[in-house]
């Protein structure tokens, strides 16, 4: 499901504000844990005056399929974005299969990234327990959902800057 929000209000403490659109692709595997994350790269955006949209998918490897499809929906002038930022968490279990996911989500992420000339912010926690996913969620700006966002937005301010493009 896509979810977009209105224009963010103007920060009041300074930050500098980016005009800018940015995609939330959110992993719901963890619910409460994808809830932190998000928080923080909520905040961060709004912080920012920066707008974005939010689509939910069951886990970690559905999520660089999503980018791919929304960098098509781009080039074909269908989608309107900056970046994205990816959010989800991997919690090691007893099998081999905590590495496949771990590998092909962050690879398959950064490559469509590269391909694409998408700014992206990864907040795929890979940990091996529940605590620390906990830990590193911590909600709010300082939360890895928070580092993500300020990754995206930082790397979108680079990406304007080189082309000469005004933030």
């Amino acid at each position: 499901m896509v979810q977009k929000t209105p224009a963010a209000p103007h920060d009041e403490t300074g930050a500098p504000q980016l005009r800018a659109h940015v995609l939330f692709i959110e992993a719901r595997f963890y619910e409460d844990i994808a809830d932190l994350l998000v928080e923080g790269a909520i905040n961060e955006c709004v912080k920012r005056g920066v707008t974005f949209e939010r689509v939910s998918v069951p886990g970690a490897l559905e999520i660089p399929q999503v980018l791919a499809a929304a960098a098509e929906a781009r080039a074909a002038g269908r989608a309107t974005f900056d970046g994205a930022v990816a959010m989800g968490c991997v919690i090691r279990g007893e099998t081999g299969h905590y590495d496949i996911v771990c590998n092909n989500a962050n690879h398959w992420l950064m490559d469509v990234a590269m391909r694409q000339n998408i700014p992206v912010g990864n907040a795929i926690l890979t940990v091996d327990t529940r605590a620390q996913a906990l830990a590193r969620a911590e909600g709010g700006i300082n939360g890895k959902g928070g580092d993500a966002a300020r990754a995206c937005l930082r790397l979108i301010e680079t990406k304007r800057a080189f082309w000469g493009v005004p933030a």
